[in-house]
């Protein structure tokens, strides 16, 4: 059982709980102790922070990689997650997490449980979203709080941070290669998950997406990218100015410096 230095939500490869502070936590900014993530490799330096870690959740183990400032100098928190049977090294990920880390954003890149275990399909939505905000949650509870949270993801991420945004309290969400319908049944229409979110959203998808393009509304900005398609994945550095120049509107009009 977890003592009370090491709450459940961070766990450590084997099952080893992760406490959020203590000799075995996680703690944003600083190197992991001996029980750490993946074995306490932390990486401070240079005026930035890198981790990785595990988080545990009732659908089964998260991993996440974490980067950005160093403590005191984050202006927000961003999550971003993969496509259905992706993971969060994808080139239009990574282009918009670096446009958050230059904005001053720590930024978590996720691998939902149902990756981890070496399934491509997610199964059920609410269990899906259950585990997502465990996983938010879990990242928030450390030196991350207080903290503006934006989250985000590609395609069936996308689905995801919008569904969950007003469960976890987002500011924003960030929907890459946002999949409006399944190809060719553009009846089936997925619009109400992108309103779900209630908040402010960016979606940016490719003009030969299949799986069709949403519309913009108040709250909802859409870019296509020329050229592109599902994947976002020719030109990936316009995702990451689109997801920059949106990024800096946002925390602007949150009173955050970017």
């Amino acid at each position: 059982m977890p003592s009370p230095a090491c709450p459940p939500g961070l766990v450590a490869p084997g099952g080893m709980p992760l406490g959020l502070a203590g000799p075995c936590g996680f703690r944003w900014g600083r190197p992991l102790g001996p029980c750490g993530a993946l074995g306490g490799r932390g990486v401070s330096g240079g005026g930035g922070y890198a981790a990785r870690v595990e988080i545990g959740t009732g659908e089964g183990v998260a991993r996440v990689e974490v980067s950005g400032p160093a403590a005191g100098e984050r202006a927000f928190l961003l999550v971003l997650t993969h496509g259905a049977g992706g993971g969060p090294d994808s080139p239009d990920l990574l282009a918009v997490a670096d446009a958050a880390s230059r904005l001053g954003g720590a930024v978590a890149r996720v691998t939902q449980p149902y990756r981890v275990r070496g399934r491509r399909a997610p199964g059920s939505p609410d269990r899906q979203d259950a585990a997502w905000v465990e996983v938010v949650a879990a990242l928030r509870a450390g030196d991350g709080a207080g903290l503006p949270l934006i989250q985000g993801g590609r395609s069936n991420g996308a689905r995801v941070a919008c569904r969950t945004a007003r469960a976890v309290g987002a500011r924003a969400v960030m929907a890459l290669a946002f999949p409006l319908h399944p190809p060719g049944r553009p009846a089936l229409s997925r619009a109400a998950e992108l309103a779900a979110a209630g908040t402010d959203v960016l979606v940016v998808n490719g003009e030969r997406d299949p799986f069709g393009i949403p519309e913009g509304t108040r709250k909802i900005r859409v870019v296509v990218l020329a050229g592109e398609s599902h994947a976002l994945s020719r030109f990936p550095g316009e995702a990451g100015r689109a997801a920059g120049s949106w990024l800096r509107e946002i925390l602007a009009g949150s009173g955050v410096a970017g």
